[in-house]
């Protein structure tokens, strides 16, 4: 049995898009969710995985670390088009777009923190946050501009992309971030999609609490 094991579902952007892109490829992966931050789940994860992140998806032969690293992993278990865009030229920029956010965005991560089932004050704008959310909204515009006769996600029908993207989506209703029109249909259309309407009731459900706040920079004022 495949199973995958992700933290908290309402705060763990990473384990969204694993677990997003596992239940678009209907493979059979039993889903594990362990709470952030207790001992008790460190020792589950370095018994079951070798160490202590998450996300992490363990088969019958291989431990694999990382969303992405899992996204291709599941990507290459089902047929084309089930995680990936089919077309060769959306293929390639999905995964470039979906690169340089895993690889940065870090004023984004550090000042406006994933809490689906709460509301937060926008947090002061600093030239770091503000060219984050620019930057967000410069690649939504340039994904929809480009293929939005073809579906209302980025690339026209769902993909990892749109999985990698949904917690961005969830950040800016959680800290009400005010968006351009484009941003707000892709934004409203992804969060309405089954599988994100399905995570964000179980992230409603959850019974674990963060105190973002101890993760945030002091302000220097």
């Amino acid at each position: 049995m495949t199973k995958l094991y992700s933290g908290n579902l309402n705060y763990s952007s990473w384990s969204i898009r694993a677990v997003l892109v596992a239940r678009a490829s209907g493979l059979d992966i039993e889903e594990v969710v362990l709470p952030l931050g207790p001992q008790e789940t460190v020792g589950t994860l370095i018994e079951a995985t070798g160490q202590h992140r998450v996300p992490a998806l363990v088969t019958d032969t291989v431990v694999i670390h990382d969303s992405m690293a899992i996204t291709e992993w599941i990507a290459e278990q089902v047929e084309p088009g089930k995680v990936w865009p089919v077309d060769s030229d959306k293929r390639a920029l999905a995964r470039s777009i979906c690169a340089e956010m895993h690889a940065g965005f870090i004023d984004l991560r550090s000042d406006m923190g994933v809490d689906i089932k709460h509301r937060h004050p926008t947090p002061k704008m600093t030239p770091g946050l503000q060219w984050a959310i620019d930057r967000v909204l410069q690649i939504w515009d340039m994904c929809r501009s480009k293929y939005h006769e073809d579906g209302p996600f980025l690339f026209g029908e769902w993909s990892a992309a749109d999985a990698v993207f949904m917690p961005v989506a969830t950040r800016f209703q959680t800290y009400g971030i005010e968006l351009n029109p484009v941003a707000r249909t892709y934004s409203a259309a992804i969060l309405a999609h089954p599988l994100s309407k399905a995570l964000i009731d179980e992230a409603h459900a959850e019974p674990w609490t963060i105190d973002l706040s101890r993760f945030r920079p002091k302000s220097a004022d």
